[in-house]
């Protein structure tokens, strides 16, 4: 059954997927674009002086818990739910999907929001004279001669893509959760909104690793997860909505197919009876 329904459901949401891979290469794309250089005056070097540190958490580990985590989450609370054999594969494959959307949305516009703006990092001076020796040219912009690598990575600050990530991922995970567990059905359960608002906990403690790693400022921590929050709903809501106009396209096509042939006949016959009345008035 599983497998039957998982073809199914495959086929009709093709499109989706494809759209999905799309803003996969689009956003392993941007990657290739250099970041704008923006102005960096001897006299903003007071904020982009701080020390260079190690990542708290390395960017390899953002999509293990922010998109591997919610998938083994939805597997686990499929099969818990629907012990038995007939599994509600539709449920899993739209939290995948939305979840995935949620993750690729924020992913590529995060990256083009980092590319346009420019902002440089607070460990940015370290980045472009690793020396400590700084040299500004005649309009007192700087002259950079550390590392290329590097000094486009410290162009890349506004906004957190760890934050944007952890908040879409986790974000959605705590909708989900809400859902399935009834945190908010008024009964006064403690310890099911403490299991939901655990994902924006993590998600909250990532960007604060970002401030203590020296590699954003604050607003770009809160831009960050606000982009993320804003996706995570968007998608879920979208999930909801979706579900909700097929039911009544179907509930729509369902009356049609039982009543439009009545009040087509309906309508006819009285279109009939008014045009005979109407002969009878001109004719008198």
């Amino acid at each position: 059954m599983m497998r039957s329904n998982g073809m199914k459901v495959a086929r009709t949401h093709i499109y989706d997927w494809l759209i999905l891979m799309l803003l996969v290469v689009i956003g392993s794309l941007i990657h290739f674009i250099h970041p704008f250089h923006c102005f960096v005056g001897k006299g903003m070097m007071t904020n982009l002086m701080y020390p260079p540190k190690s990542d708290t958490v390395p960017f390899w580990a953002v999509p293990m818990y922010a998109l591997l985590l919610p998938m083994v989450i939805f597997v686990v609370v499929n099969l818990w739910r629907c012990p038995e054999k007939k599994r509600d594969i539709y449920d899993l494959h739209h939290a995948v999907l939305g979840l995935l959307y949620s993750a690729a949305f924020t992913a590529v516009i995060t990256d083009a929001i980092k590319l346009a703006v420019g902002r440089p990092r607070p460990d940015f001076f370290w980045r472009c004279f690793p020396d400590g020796k700084d040299v500004y040219d005649q309009w007192g912009n700087v002259i950079c001669h550390g590392k290329r690598s590097v000094i486009n990575e410290g162009h890349k600050s506004f906004p957190s893509e760890h934050t944007s990530w952890s908040f879409a991922g986790l974000g959605f995970l705590s909708l989900y959760l809400a859902g399935k567990i009834k945190a908010f059905d008024h009964k006064g359960h403690v310890a099911k909104l403490c299991i939901v608002f655990l994902p924006l906990l993590v998600a909250s403690l990532v960007g604060v690793s970002r401030l203590d790693d020296h590699r954003h400022h604050r607003q770009d921590v809160i831009a960050g997860g606000l982009l993320g929050l804003y996706h995570c709903f968007l998608q879920f809501m979208g999930v909801i909505v979706g579900a909700g106009l097929i039911l009544w396209f179907n509930v729509l096509r369902k009356f049609c197919r039982d009543y439009c042939s009545s009040i087509l006949l309906f309508a006819v016959l009285s279109t009939s009876i008014s045009r005979s009345r109407l002969e009878a008035l001109c004719f008198l």
